[in-house]
């Protein structure tokens, strides 16, 4: 069978792309492991009720209208997402099928012993416990080298066709994703803004904390360039 890939920045990739070499046990769990903190991250940011990262706001407002829970809005989101690849010419890699179901798997288990929170005094510091775990998550997972998730696979790929920059296009999804939760209920606040400024920093600190040195001796994930890494530079 004809095994699709595609080329990003010179590298030919695939869903088994890097399934391969000694460092890949721990590249794996710094896969699965960076996925499922991302989903708790998410639910402890949902638990704070100070505002949402941006595709957050779009899961909870859906997760409202619909009555499906919030995990599994993530994954449905991230499923259509992911369809929208076909037409921009993006290949999935192992990590973006993994995201799909990892991140909503782990927050809907968050949420469900996780209770809620009251009084500025306690959700303060539970959004900041979000917001850097997501930043650690971020990390782990990027470093791992397995793809890009669905939504950012999405904007690298219409960078590539339309020859806009990734700001741009970060800047109008994340706008219209924030903008549609919003009118469907979901929480846009403080902590919103507050992950807008920060995670681009954070992701960057914790992408040389995880990084995984090459045969070579180099991180090649922070000496080198990745569309994940463009994304989080814009």
């Amino acid at each position: 069978m004809h095994q699709s890939t595609s080329t990003t920045g010179g590298r030919t990739l695939s869903i088994t792309s890097g399934l391969r070499g000694r460092q890949l046990p721990r590249r794996l769990m710094q896969l699965y492991f960076g996925l499922a903190l991302y989903g708790a991250s998410s639910a402890l940011l949902v638990r704070g009720g100070l505002g949402l990262e941006p595709w957050g706001v779009l899961h909870q407002g859906l997760a409202e209208r619909t009555g499906l829970t919030i995990g599994v809005v993530s994954i449905i989101v991230g499923a259509v997402v992911l369809l929208l690849w076909i037409p921009i010419r993006q290949r999935p890699g192992l990590g973006t099928v993994s995201n799909v179901f990892v991140i909503g798997i782990a927050m809907d288990g968050t949420l469900a012993v996780v209770p809620d929170v009251h009084g500025p005094a306690v959700q303060i510091p539970v959004m900041a416990a979000g917001i850097v775990l997501n930043g650690a998550a971020t990390g782990l997972y990027i470093s791992a080298r397995f793809g890009p998730g669905p939504r950012d696979g999405l904007m690298t790929g219409l960078h590539r066709l339309t020859g806009r920059s990734i700001r741009l296009a970060r800047t109008a999804i994340e706008v219209a994703v924030v903008a549609t939760g919003f009118l469907l209920g979901g929480t846009v606040g403080a902590g919103t803004v507050l992950y807008a400024l920060s995670i681009g920093p954070l992701a960057q600190l914790f992408l040389r904390v995880f990084a995984i040195p090459s045969n070579g001796g180099r991180s090649t994930v922070v000496a080198g360039s990745s569309p994940e890494r463009a994304i989080l530079r814009s």
